[in-house]
């Protein structure tokens, strides 16, 4: 039975074990164009990106999985030594619990690693007044930088999850103002949590002072279907619903890259990517790298060894689309010719 004491323990209790993403996958719509004669060597490849003013060995961020419970020290443990090994990015989960002093060290044994970007987290619903609870100020933002040595602070807006969730925060009045307010202070990107970015969205945000956009699309983990586990587990019959109903909501995740591509700013394409493939498609949409949570979550509760061996995998796969693609580095796989089909194609021609 999953517990009711613990959301960050039951976060990932259930993302393990339970079904939580949509059955279609919006990443395999997107097909990049043979190229039978690429004259180009593969061990010359050149898949290292620059994001953020940090270089990555390969254009792939472990987004936020966790952090706030003593399991998560284990976790964040094994993907930061894995992100340090292979030169990618990482980000952790929620620090609000960190800062309150709920497991601090989950957070903090990032910076035994060296992490090439390390990205930290706070709720964009808490940086407004919610019920019977206290904002995250801008001087806990900072503390939450300096808890992980981050290098930019992804806000994000998880408001599907809130509304779901039996303890939720669903104030969402003034958040753009808060995250305009944050940027004048510290290095600041929006992520979504698995419901994406609208066209108008990304232009409502693009000139408030952030850095990035991670539009963590739909297509992989629903936070709706997470919490519809939770609320079903507590006997909660209206949240149960609601969890249902919801559990597909959003906008998929190729979709959400190309629009959120009017920003101009750097673009982080999660939600549902599971292999090299998937990534290169991003970057041929538009996206400077990828990121990817739940598809390395069990291997992260094992070892920093599988980590690295499933992050590697990912990385080959990417070498490979590159080379079929015959693009020699990631500025040219960007412009290799690539068509959009199925559901993503529809929903792309219903606009």
């Amino acid at each position: 039975m999953i517990s009711i004491k613990n959301r960050k323990a039951d976060h990932i209790n259930i993302c393990a074990n339970e079904r939580v993403a949509p059955g279609y996958c919006y990443w395999n719509d997107i097909r990049l164009f043979h190229n039978a004669l690429p004259e180009v060597n593969a061990d010359d490849i050149d898949m290292s990106c620059h994001i953020f003013g940090k270089r990555l060995e390969f254009p792939l961020i472990v987004t936020a999985i966790t952090g706030g419970f003593d399991g998560a020290v284990k976790i964040n443990s094994n993907i930061a030594e894995a992100c340090a090994e292979l030169g990618i990015g990482m980000g952790v989960g929620s620090e609000r619990a960190g800062i309150n002093g709920v497991h601090p060290e989950s957070y903090s044994v990032v910076k035994e690693y060296d992490v090439p970007l390390v990205i930290g987290n706070v709720g964009a619903p808490q940086l407004v007044d919610q019920k019977s609870k206290d904002k995250f100020s801008n001087d806990m933002v900072g503390q939450a930088m300096d808890l992980i040595d981050a290098d930019i602070m992804a806000v994000h807006l998880n408001f599907l999850q809130e509304v779901v969730q039996p303890e939720g925060d669903t104030n969402a009045e003034g958040c753009r103002d808060a995250i305009r307010g944050l940027a004048l202070e510290y290095p600041i990107l929006v992520k979504e949590t698995g419901a994406g970015i609208s066209r108008d969205v990304a232009i409502r945000i693009k000139g408030i002072g952030i850095q990035g956009i991670d539009v963590a699309g739909m297509g992989g983990t629903s936070f709706s279907a997470v919490e519809l586990y939770r609320a079903r587990d507590a006997y909660d019959n209206i949240r149960t619903g609601m969890g249902e109903t919801f559990f597909d909501w959003g906008i998929p995740a190729p979709v959400s890259l190309m629009e959120a591509g009017c920003s101009g700013l750097p673009l982080i394409a999660s939600g549902g990517v599971l292999n090299g493939l998937h990534v290169a498609n991003s970057i041929a949409l538009g996206a400077t790298c990828a990121g990817v949570a739940n598809a390395i979550l069990r291997e992260a509760m094992v070892s920093a060894e599988a980590v690295i061996e499933k992050l590697t995998i990912i990385r080959e796969e990417l070498k490979a689309a590159m080379l079929l693609t015959g693009s020699p580095d990631l500025k040219t796989l960007s412009k290799t010719r690539h068509v959009v089909l199925g559901e993503t194609r529809k929903w792309m021609e219903s606009q």
